[in-house]
């Protein structure tokens, strides 16, 4: 339920890491970014998509076929549209925390930084 707030308790030598990896090999394209944070909150079709994140249809179905692989967007078919959204809550933190984390390689002071409590052993009280 707050997968944010648990420990990792995964080692280095995980079954996972693996395919940690792979997660992240599809997230490396800004186009895919683009695509998740569109479906943040709600499922929309690839025509949609493709005028939100300024690419062809094409284009973004080709994108969506690799996320569909990684298990990170499903699809429902409704007549002849396809509708896609994030398959589990992984996809948006992942990429939300990516962005946060962006804007602190950018900002001095994000706009985000006063938004979350600090934990109390942070080092920076």
């Amino acid at each position: 339920m707050h997968e944010d707030t648990q420990a990792c308790s995964f080692g280095v030598d995980g079954q996972y890491v693996e395919l940690a990896t792979e997660v992240f090999s599809l997230l490396a394209d800004a186009t895919r970014v683009r695509i998740i944070l569109a479906l943040r909150d709600a499922e929309l079709s690839v025509s949609v998509l493709a005028e939100t994140v300024g690419k062809s249809p094409t284009a973004v179905s080709q994108h969506l076929a690799k996320l569909r692989w990684g298990r990170l967007v499903r699809s429902r078919h409704d007549g002849n549209r396809v509708f896609y959204s994030l398959a589990d809550e992984h996809a948006r933190t992942l990429v939300t925390q990516a962005v946060l984390q962006a804007q602190h390689a950018v900002d001095d002071q994000p706009a985000h930084q006063g938004d979350y409590p600090m934990p109390e052993n942070d080092a920076r009280q």
